[in-house]
C-alpha cells in the first residue's frame, strides 16, 4: 500500500525537536517559525507537557464519554479562568474542522435556521458545513455544496446589513485574524456591528479562534481585542501543542440537552491532560504577554527590510507581505537557512507562527536569515 498523495512535501524529515529547534534524520537543525500551522504553542517537547502526558499514560489514556472524567471538569474550570470566559460551557472534540462543524450545528439547533454568512478568504475546515463555509471552491465537493452559505467581503458593513436581515440565517462565522487567508482582520467597528446585528436578528455569532486563540494574538482570544462576546467560540490547534484536540465554548445562555452533540475521542484523558499542560505553561511563563511583546518587536525589526510592504496580524500570528509571491523565498529559507515558515492563500504573504515562548534572539536570527535570503 502507498500513501494517498495529497500533500506536496518538502524534502525534510524531522526526527526530534526541542523548543523551536527541529532536527532531521541527518542531524541538521532548523528553527521552527511555523509550528505546524500554529499548533506548537509552548514549544516542541516542553518538559512540563511531556511529563504530564507520560504520567497520565501510566494511569489511563482513554475511556468514552459514557463515564465520569474529572479531567474534563478540571479543564473547563481552568480554561474559563485563564481565558476570562467563565460564562461559557465547554464541549470537546478532536480538531478545528470538527469544532466548527459542531459550532454551526449548534447554531442551527438554537435558531431553527440553516443558512450561514462567512467571509471571503476565510478558512474553517475541510468537513461538511465547515468546508462549505470556507472560501476555497477547489476543496468544496458537490456534497458539501448543498450547505447554504453566503460569502461577504470582510469589513463591508453595508453588504452585511443587507444579508443579515434575511430570515433564514442561523450563524455568522468569522476569524478574528484570518489564518490560511493571509492575516486580514475585521476592524473593531465592523466586528462590533456584526455582533450587534446578530443579536438583533436572532443569529448566532461564531468566533473561529482555531488558529488565533490560546494566546497567539497577544490576548487569549483574538475577539477580545474588539470587546465583543460571541455566542460560540471554536478552538483547536495550539490548545494541545500537537495532541489532536478541539472544542467549542458555548455561552451559558444556550441550554444543553442529551444527545445534542457527541464524540468518541473528544475530551479523552490524554486530550484533557495535554490541554491542561498547555494552559499551565501559558500561565506560568506569561506567554500571552510574551506574544504581545514579541509582536511589537517583530514589527520593529520588519522596518529594517525594505522589501516588506506591510506587516499583518497581531502577537505571534504574523505575516510579511511582499510585492512578489513567496514560494521560492520559503524554499530558500528552509533549504539554505534552515528556517520553517508558512504560506497563505495570498501568495505574497509569508506567515510566521512560532511557539509563544520564543525570544527576541530567535526573531533576530529570523531577520538575519531573511535579509540574506532577500539580498
Amino acid at each position: 500500500m502507498k500513501l494517498f498523495d495529497v500533500y506536496p512535501l518538502y524534502n525534510v524529515t524531522p526526527v526530534s525537536a526541542q523548543g523551536i529547534v527541529v532536527t532531521d534524520e541527518k542531524g541538521q537543525e532548523y528553527l521552527d517559525f511555523y509550528g505546524g500551522h500554529a499548533v506548537i504553542s509552548i514549544g516542541h517537547t516542553h518538559p512540563h507537557y511531556v511529563k504530564r502526558l507520560k504520567d497520565q499514560l501510566d494511569k489511563i489514556g482513554f475511556y468514552s464519554n459514557a463515564v465520569q472524567n474529572p479531567l474534563q471538569e478540571e479543564l473547563a474550570e481552568k480554561l474559563g479562568a485563564v481565558s476570562n470566559c467563565e460564562d461559557y460551557n465547554l464541549f470537546m472534540c478532536n480538531s478545528g474542522a470538527e469544532a466548527n462543524e459542531n459550532a454551526l450545528k449548534m447554531a442551527s439547533f438554537v435558531t431553527g435556521k440553516s443558512k450561514v454568512i462567512a467571509f471571503n478568504n476565510g478558512f474553517h475546515g475541510r468537513t461538511s458545513a465547515a468546508v462549505a463555509a470556507t472560501d476555497n471552491p477547489s476543496i468544496n465537493a458537490p456534497i458539501n455544496q448543498q450547505q447554504k452559505v453566503t460569502f461577504l467581503t470582510l469589513n463591508d458593513i453595508k453588504s452585511f446589513e443587507n444579508e443579515i436581515v434575511k430570515k433564514n440565517i442561523c450563524a455568522v462565522i468569522i476569524e478574528s485574524i484570518q489564518g490560511v487567508g493571509g492575516l486580514d482582520e475585521p476592524t473593531t467597528e465592523f466586528y462590533q456591528n456584526v455582533a450587534a446585528l446578530c443579536k438583533e436578528n436572532n443569529v448566532m455569532l461564531i468566533a473561529d479562534e482555531v488558529q488565533c486563540g490560546f494566546g497567539r494574538s497577544g490576548k487569549f482570544f483574538g475577539f477580545q481585542h474588539h470587546n465583543i462576546k460571541p455566542d460560540i467560540i471554536s478552538i483547536a490547534k495550539g490548545m494541545g501543542n500537537g495532541f489532536p484536540v478541539g472544542g467549542i465554548l458555548i455561552h451559558e445562555s444556550i441550554k444543553a440537552k442529551y444527545g445534542m452533540l457527541g464524540t468518541t475521542f473528544g475530551g479523552n484523558h490524554l486530550a484533557c491532560t495535554a490541554t491542561l499542560a498547555v494552559l499551565e505553561v501559558i500561565e506560568k511563563e506569561n506567554l500571552i504577554a510574551n506574544a504581545e511583546k514579541l509582536g511589537h518587536y517583530f514589527r520593529q525589526k520588519a522596518t529594517e527590510i525594505p522589501h516588506v510592504k506591510r506587516v499583518k496580524g497581531r502577537g505571534l500570528m504574523l505575516g510579511l507581505e511582499f510585492d512578489f509571491q513567496v514560494a521560492e523565498l520559503r524554499k530558500k529559507l528552509i533549504h539554505e537557512h534552515h528556517l520553517f515558515t508558512g504560506g497563505a492563500k495570498d501568495k505574497t504573504v509569508l506567515r510566521i507562527l512560532p511557539a509563544l515562548n520564543i525570544t527576541e534572539q530567535h526573531l533576530d536570527a529570523f531577520f538575519v536569515a531573511l535579509k540574506t535570503a532577500l539580498s
